[in-house]
């Protein structure tokens, strides 16, 4: 983040142009090293012990670092070590910028300063800026008496730099009563409290389609359903790792599926704090105010359902049911399945569909979202072993979700696969069930 703000008022102060930002910014995005790459390379882990920590990575909110050192695969010594070898950020833009626009150390210096003053950051905020430290830095850019705020920016902008680009920066939170939008899809965890977590785009400048393109790894040129589908299931991901840091406190709530909304206002009291991905604008939502509305009518993303029973091959390792309302995870999943000879018999985008397509197909094995519209997939879970108590079902969760699993596998679930999804994950899982 230092390098975009710094970056952006070197442009603002005319000592830089737009292009040779970007350049810098485009040539520092390459030279960061993933730190298990690093490990490998070094000796110090083996490709199982990083893909182990990475799958961890996928399902916590915490760094591929303090997991190594938790599970004593490597000393905070070594760890130290591998960090001063993937490179500094603040360093590498100081470089790239004296090799491209001829300022000296010196020069950058002064500016630095001013810049520092300008932006009214300590020495100390200074270096957990240069240092890109989301962790300290969240606090400096949002400011909230309310709980839950910072903590939510910090989840939202951790899984930015992993899902989407690191090319971004923010600025400091606004607190709204109402907010004018082109696009928007938020989702709520309810019980305890109540808490909405959205992004928003206010004009259609293309970020809605960044962060869905990147999360979803499928091309789109133009917002579509798949668009914002993309969306909620980035940010179905961060509100699970919250909903478990809840959980771990004793404060329990439960995932509401994601609703989508275009062209309308948002009210109520919450909080917007803007995000620059790529130098355009997106805005995070965040509320703990139950009276929150997103507005009035949400889009109809449609009930997609596969009508009719594919047949399976006589070489296929077994027939499958998938039961999700995200059109992504259903595509992501069924393309792993029949990559690996499964059959993908039919798909189905709510537990009520997903309970009419089992007994049309009785598939070897039907895998069920927990959190879905018109019927959640613990609920067709039970009517699907009421019709059928052979039947063999693997349940799909975020993160947050544990209350439901467990009473998921006390009725009758074989297992259970996370989001994000790891391809190993899901066919040890689907290879297991059918013996």
């Amino acid at each position: 983040m230092f390098s975009q703000l710094f970056g952006k008022y070197l442009v603002k102060q005319s000592l830089l142009s737009e292009e040779t930002y970007q350049q810098i910014i485009d040539k520092q995005m390459t030279v960061r090293v993933k730190l298990g790459t690093i490990a490998i390379a070094e000796g110090l882990l083996t490709e199982d012990q990083v893909e182990e920590i990475n799958q961890l990575q996928r399902q916590l909110d915490k760094r591929f670092g303090d997991i190594a050192i938790e599970k004593k695969l490597l000393t905070p010594a070594q760890m130290d070590a591998l960090l001063t070898k993937q490179g500094n950020a603040y360093l590498q833009f100081v470089q790239l910028l004296t090799e491209l626009t001829g300022l000296t150390n010196s020069d950058i210096e002064q500016h630095l300063n001013a810049f520092q003053k300008e932006i009214g950051f300590s020495d100390a905020e200074m270096d957990a800026l240069k240092s890109d430290d989301i962790d300290k830095l969240i606090p400096l850019f949002v400011f909230s008496s309310k709980p839950y705020i910072k903590d939510i920016a910090g989840l939202v902008a951790r899984n930015l730099t992993r899902f989407v680009s690191r090319d971004y920066y923010i600025e400091k939170a606004k607190h709204l009563k109402e907010l004018p939008y082109a696009h928007l899809s938020y989702q709520e965890l309810a019980g305890d409290d109540s808490v909405f977590i959205g992004i928003a785009e206010e004009e259609d400048q293309g970020e809605f389609l960044k962060v869905a393109t990147e999360f979803s790894h499928e091309a789109m040129d133009h917002v579509t359903a798949d668009t914002y589908d993309a969306v909620s299931e980035f940010i179905n991901v961060t509100s699970g790792l919250f909903a478990t840091e809840l959980s771990k406190k004793g404060t329990n709530v439960d995932m509401e599926p994601p609703l989508s909304f275009k062209n309308q206002t948002a009210t109520g009291d919450f909080y917007v704090i803007p995000v620059y991905l790529e130098n355009k604008k997106i805005d995070v939502l965040i509320s703990v105010n139950s009276e929150f509305v997103a507005g009035e009518t949400p889009e109809q993303l449609g009930d997609v359902m596969q009508r009719e029973v594919a047949a399976a091959s006589a070489d296929s390792k077994g027939t499958v049911l998938i039961v999700d309302d995200s059109r992504m995870s259903r595509t992501m999943l069924r393309n792993i399945l029949e990559k690996a000879n499964y059959t993908v018999v039919m798909e189905a985008a709510n537990g009520a569909d997903g309970l009419e397509a089992y007994k049309k197909c009785k598939p070897d094995i039907v895998t069920l979202d927990i959190t879905m519209p018109q019927m959640d997939g613990l609920e067709a879970l039970n009517q699907i072993l009421s019709y059928d108590p052979k039947a063999k079902a693997i349940m799909i969760t975020a993160a947050g979700q544990q209350d439901k699993l467990i009473q998921a596998l006390k009725s009758g679930a074989k297992r259970f696969i996370n989001k994000p999804f790891n391809e190993e994950e899901i066919l040890t899982n689907i290879q297991d069930v059918l013996r």
